[in-house]
């Protein structure tokens, strides 16, 4: 339980409870009852209208918080895997595939953390190393040879920085990637779903349409790290959390992505099947759109959208 879900939980336990003795002895009439879930749907709209913003990371990385295999598994009709990079070998923390989407056909990039101890260590917890670059690389190719969308599912904490990952060229990989999906002659759509950290992200972060889930978050590094150096204090994270600009709004502000995707009233974690239905709706509308542009202008767009980003406008001083 996050800390600022103790109050609501409290609250809903204690109604919970009264409903089941009221059943038995019925001492709380109707209208008390509504009442009573009536001040409990207050209390939910204070606390989650008021979220800092490091209370919004906790959100994201809510353990219960769906990853991206859950998402494949609720949004498409079918899924086939493939695997490896042809070069060195697979990378679990990066899922690839073909996927179907109420008759849509996609590509699929994914990002996975695992949901459990067993699950994470296997996923190397969502950092991949370059063969999951390249494996996403590989996956592209075959999106734009057999003229298929792309869908990456953004949710990782960096690229793996292990020795072993730099001795196999990680920075390479992800380079190698920004220049491919930039020219990549199909619809691209980016869809962050939890963390999105550093280059780590951005190596499959290229797209026609970059959205986030409401409560994801998109930085540079994460607020711990930036603490860290700033400050020298991790415990500073919440301070930077706030002066990163990392969520949703703020980046829809700053020209980074185009669109945001509501989550339940809460997060994700406390209504999955609602995420899941409004992915799957933004996801068909969005390359509904994007089929109607020509892949020239698609690509032109593209690009011009990605080298605006951080272009300022000077101020002449008196």
């Amino acid at each position: 339980m996050l800390s600022h879900e103790k109050e609501i939980y409290e609250y809903e336990q204690t109604l919970l409870k009264l409903k089941e003795n009221n059943q038995n002895n019925p001492i709380w009439s109707d209208a008390e009852i509504r009442k009573l879930e009536k001040k409990l749907s207050i209390l939910k709209d204070k606390v989650y209208s008021g979220l800092t913003s490091w209370q919004r990371v906790e959100i994201c990385r809510h353990p219960d918080r769906p990853r991206a295999i859950d998402y494949i598994q609720n949004i498409c009709d079918s899924f086939i895997e493939i695997f490896g990079d042809r070069l060195y070998g697979d990378d679990r923390a990066m899922i690839t595939g073909f996927g179907k989407i109420q008759g849509e056909k996609f590509v699929i990039l994914a990002q996975e953390k695992g949901c459990n101890t067993e699950s994470r260590v296997y996923r190397n917890f969502g950092m991949p190393y370059p063969e999951g670059y390249r494996k996403a690389l590989r996956a592209m190719q075959i999106a734009e040879k057999f003229h298929l969308p792309v869908l990456s599912l953004i949710d990782t904490p960096g690229a793996y920085p292990a020795l072993a990952a730099e001795e196999r060229g990680q920075g390479w990989a992800i380079a190698k990637n920004l220049f491919t999906m930039s020219r990549l002659q199909t619809p691209i759509i980016v869809v962050l779903i939890g963390e999105g950290c550093s280059g780590g992200a951005i190596g499959i972060g290229i797209g026609d349409a970059v959205a986030m889930l409401e409560h994801a978050y998109y930085s540079v590094i994460s607020p711990e790290g930036c603490a860290s150096i700033l400050w020298k204090d991790t415990k500073k994270k919440e301070d930077a959390a706030e002066v990163l600009k990392i969520h949703a709004e703020d980046l829809l502000s700053l020209g980074v992505i185009d669109d945001m995707i509501q989550e339940p009233q809460g997060g994700a974690h406390l209504d999955p099947t609602k995420v899941y239905i409004n992915l799957q709706e933004y996801l068909l509308k969005k390359l509904s759109d994007l089929k109607n542009i020509p892949i020239a202008s698609l690509l032109e767009i593209r690009y011009k959208k990605f080298r605006r980003m951080g272009m300022f406008d000077t101020v002449a001083r008196d």
